[in-house]
């Protein structure tokens, strides 16, 4: 029977203890890196329990001074009609403002779910930002802000590109409404953009706040707001530059954005025009018709 002498003992162990010691290391590192995804879990858990609760809140509140000024308007006398035009501009208000950000809401739901797709058609720019400064004109009004479109915006000929015409609009619509949230009153707005080729720009620019380096790195996280002070004026959920910047990864865009406090932020959209085939047309109003022949035409 062979022996094993001490030297070949003592080798044996210390092998069996290097490798114990081994797989003890990597079992500290996977304990570690579970440790840490579980952190990240919780994180994300708390973020979306606050998300949601603030949702609750920006829904429940503005239903809430929706059906109060109903109810006086209801009651109120014919006599009284002066006193209830104020009321119904703030309902108009009100009921705007909850359809914008449910359409934020629906499209992030989607955007989780991974149900989000391009749907190319015809658009008629000069005709979408028109439309979309006549959408705002009541919420800029109340702060005296101007809007002006550059680049002659305003002429008769249409511009057109090949995009997803309803993702352009809630894209536009998130730039336009920050900027009116976070414009100082009595200020401006300018929106200007460029077709070069197959790409297009269009920024949109405010005079107002600017936004701090602290917050740069998370408007365009989903479940944060940049104004998450318990005593922020301005409401909103924080969906708006995510949305965004999501949608733009969908179509092959970015998102840029330059800013100086108390003097004002840029954001701009870069967009190549799509190359898949046309679904649809989008008309002076923008809507978008999804009709096709035989042939796969559009008519």
């Amino acid at each position: 029977m062979y022996k094993i002498s001490d030297d070949e003992l003592l080798q044996e162990l210390k092998m069996r203890f290097q490798e114990n010691k081994k797989a003890l290391d990597e079992l500290q590192v996977l304990n570690e890196e579970l440790k840490t995804a579980n952190k990240k879990l919780e994180e994300s858990e708390a973020l979306k329990s606050h998300f949601i609760a603030n949702i609750a809140n920006e829904i429940r509140n503005p239903l809430a001074s929706i059906l109060g000024f109903a109810s006086s308007i209801l009651s109120a006398d014919e006599k009284d009609w002066r006193d209830i035009m104020p009321m119904i501009s703030h309902i108009y208000s009100e009921v705007f403002y909850l359809d914008f950000q449910f359409k934020n809401i629906f499209i992030a739901a989607k955007l989780e779910a991974g149900q989000i797709a391009p749907e190319i058609c015809k658009i008629d720019i000069r005709s979408i930002l028109l439309n979309l400064i006549e959408s705002f004109k009541y919420e800029a009004e109340m702060k005296n802000i101007s809007i002006v479109i550059n680049n002659g915006a305003d002429r008769k000929n249409s511009i057109y590109f090949k995009s997803d015409s309803e993702k352009l609009k809630l894209i536009l619509s998130n730039l336009l409404s920050n900027a009116i949230k976070y414009s100082y009153k009595d200020s401006k707005i300018d929106i200007n953009y460029k077709i070069k080729g197959k790409k297009m720009t269009i920024s949109v620019q405010d005079y107002g706040e600017g936004i701090s380096r602290a917050n740069q790195k998370i408007i365009f996280d989903r479940f944060k707001r940049a104004d998450s002070g318990i005593n922020s004026l301005n409401r909103g959920h924080g969906l708006g530059l995510s949305v965004n910047k999501a949608l733009l990864e969908i179509l092959d865009g970015k998102i840029e954005v330059k800013t100086e406090m108390n003097k004002g932020t840029i954001f701009t959209i870069l967009l190549p025009e799509a190359t898949a085939e046309i679904t649809g047309i989008s008309g002076d109003d923008n809507e978008v018709i999804f009709n096709t022949s035989e042939d796969g035409d559009i008519f």
